[in-house]
């Protein structure tokens, strides 16, 4: 696949050099590569990473393919809506905002289970009362023995 660099044979001057007929598709795998690798790193850091201690119950999993809006209780009643905590006075307005955008968003609320059960109804209503209807609870599955 080289080029002769001097004259050959009888002609004098220069040669034509024709195109390359191939691909080189090694570049492109080295990034593909780089890609997949970077995509596995991020993956598990998508998720809502709010620590909270759940409930556990024996109820059916709920299977959706829109990303529901997750708001979190800890223990110490402090919420975090997805991943970042805010104060419970702002959680209205800003549910309000994604309600205008997106009226049929799925709310998902996690509660520490050491959180009252009035403190989670109370986020539940102030949900309801920001215009979301779909609203509903995660828990943990229990651990088969």
């Amino acid at each position: 696949m080289g080029a002769q660099l001097g004259p050959s044979g009888p002609r004098r001057g220069r040669r034509k050099l024709r195109p390359m007929g191939e691909i080189n598709v090694t570049p492109f795998v080295d990034v593909m590569l780089v890609l997949l690798i970077v995509f596995m790193v991020t993956a598990p850091l998508l998720t809502v990473g709010v620590p909270v201690d759940l409930p556990k119950t024996k109820a059916s999993q709920i299977s959706d393919d829109q990303t529901p809006m997750v708001i979190s209780i800890k223990k110490d009643g402090q919420l975090a809506l997805q991943n970042r905590d805010i104060g419970n006075d702002e959680l209205i307005p800003r549910l309000e905002a994604v309600a205008r955008v997106k009226p049929d968003t799925r709310i998902f609320v996690r509660g520490d289970k050491d959180v009252p059960y009035g403190e989670v109804m109370a986020v539940m209503g102030r949900v309801q009362e920001a215009g979301f209807s779909r609203v509903a609870l995660i828990t943990k599955l229990p651990e088969e023995n």
